[in-house]
């Protein structure tokens, strides 16, 4: 299906870098559709990290994106997925915490290959994405 919608564009991107690394994408992102408040609030305090998606109903233009971080709600009515995934990083390096070992290569080829903050030793993983992109 294609679209004109930048947003979307974007959260495919980011969705086929996870699966590009041979992680998955929903662990990063994860989509509540016709969930309860109650429901979708118990899924949330299971969740270490990572970002959620609420939509009435399946391509709803509107969705509720926010951040969550050992259960908790941190960031919430955010534009897009690719907008927390930006401000997921900006957490990550703020407060100087781990990346999840799920989602470690994604969050890596952010840092040193797209953003370029401390590029100079990179995995496997992300050098060779590092230069097929270069190529």
């Amino acid at each position: 299906m294609m679209t004109d919608d930048i947003d979307a564009r974007r959260e495919s991107l980011i969705k086929g870098l996870c699966f590009y690394l041979n992680e998955n994408p929903d662990i990063l992102v994860q989509e509540y559709m016709d969930m309860t408040e109650a429901t979708a609030l118990t899924a949330i305090e299971k969740t270490t990290v990572g970002i959620y998606v609420s939509r009435d109903t399946p391509g709803n233009d509107c969705p509720d994106v926010g951040i969550i971080i050992e259960g908790v709600v941190v960031l919430q009515d955010l534009d897009s997925v690719a907008l927390a995934v930006a401000m997921l990083f900006g957490l990550f390096y703020s407060l100087n915490m781990s990346y999840p070992s799920q989602l470690r290569y994604t969050f890596e080829v952010i840092q040193k290959v797209v953003m370029e903050l401390d590029a100079t030793q990179l995995s496997r993983k992300a050098q060779n994405l590092k230069t097929k992109l270069l190529m």
